[in-house]
Order: structure tokens, then sequence, then C-alpha cells
């Protein structure tokens, strides 16, 4: 199978409702032309799994000026003052979670793991609603996995069969996010021939990545 499409064809895999995962930290290895894509376009209440909300002219940021976005589960939106500006307001319904906490959910989400046990949390709002259980007299909160119906990926070479290498601290979020959806779209900086990256380089195997997209720098 061609896994090759358009920025085009990728936008229109996204519908009105869908869990989005956006891979980047403050956009840096994010799939910015699709992110690009559907900030103009009409889709909307998305729920957006994103380490970050960017800023209100960068990256996910654009989607949620436009009111695009129905829930934000994010690690920080300090940045982005118009997602504090919605929260506050009742517009837009946002989960903060520790950075920490947000990378284990996603990995044990792509993982198949019901949960893990944390002390990262207790005595602040983040346990609020959520079982607590003292093991071995320390206090832990449970957390529950995070899985998306699409992950936008990112990756610096990708090959024609989905093989993904990231460059340095853009992996991020990126090969965590490839295992914790059900269909994942890579945006590459470079597409290769299979073959053309040494095995030792790949970090997401291709039968994780669904499609490719070719982006920019």
């Amino acid at each position: 199978m061609d896994k090759i499409i358009s920025a085009e064809e990728a936008f229109h895999k996204i519908k009105d409702g869908m869990s989005v995962m956006v891979s980047g930290f403050l956009c840096v290895g994010s799939a910015k032309t699709i992110v690009d894509k559907i900030a103009e376009s009409n889709i909307k209440d998305i729920i957006l799994i994103v380490n970050d909300t960017g800023t209100p002219t960068l990256g996910c940021g654009k989607w949620v000026v436009n009111k695009q976005v129905k829930k934000v589960i994010a690690t920080h939106i300090g940045l982005n003052s118009e997602t504090g500006r919605q929260m506050n307001e009742g517009e837009l319904d946002v989960e903060l979670v520790p950075q920490g906490t947000f990378a284990e959910r996603i990995r044990i989400g792509g993982a198949g793991i019901g949960g893990f046990y944390t002390p990262t949390g207790v005595g602040t709002e983040v346990e609020i609603g959520k079982e607590k259980k003292n093991i071995n007299g320390k206090d832990y909160i449970l957390e529950k996995p995070l899985r998306a119906e699409v992950a936008l990926i990112n990756g610096a070479i990708v090959d024609k069969n989905g093989n993904v290498y990231y460059d340095a601290t853009a992996r991020n979020f990126n090969p965590l996010m490839a295992m914790a959806a059900d269909i994942v779209i890579c945006e590459a900086e470079k597409i290769v021939e299979v073959g053309e990256i040494d095995p030792n380089m790949v970090i997401t195997p291709g039968i994780l990545v669904d499609y490719i997209v070719q982006g920019g720098k």
C-alpha cells in the first residue's frame, strides 16, 4: 500500500469531534503543515492531546483561537493567553497533566496497560476525582491511559514504508504518540526510499505509521 498522501488528503482524515494527538514541544517536532491545514478549515469540537497549546499564532494555538477545540489535555498553556482566557470563561475544557505523567499516560495507552500509580500530584488539584492508594506508607494516585483516534507526528527522515528517524530533541513525544492512536499520520521533512535509513537509526517502525505527508523543514 502506498502510504504517501497529500496534506489535503491528510486533513480530510480529521473529522468533527475526533480526539487528536499532536506531537511537539512548542511546535518543535510537530506536523506543522497538517496542523496549519486544519487551522484553515471548519473542523470543530476536537479533543486535543498535546504537550502545550503553542501561542495564538503558532501550532495548535491557532485551533484554540479559532475555537475548533472542545477539550485540551496538556501539560501547560502559559504561552497561549487565549487558551487561558477560554478556560477561565468556561468556553474550553482544559485538563492539565504533569509532564511526566502525560508522557507515561500516552506510553501505557500504546502498550495496552490499564493504568499506573504515581506520587506526582498527591495533595494537589491533580488528585481530585482519582483513586488514591497507600503503598508501603506512601500515597499514590491512579492515572489512566491516553489514546486518540488520530496522531499527527513529525519525522526528520521517513522512508516510503513509514520507518521514521527523528532529529535530536524533535523526537520528544513522537514515538509515544505513534503507538497510542488508531490512525497515525507522519509528516516528513524528507522522504526516502526503503533501505536508505540505517535500521539502527529507525526509532518508529513503519508498521505503526498509516500515512506519510511531505512537509517542510
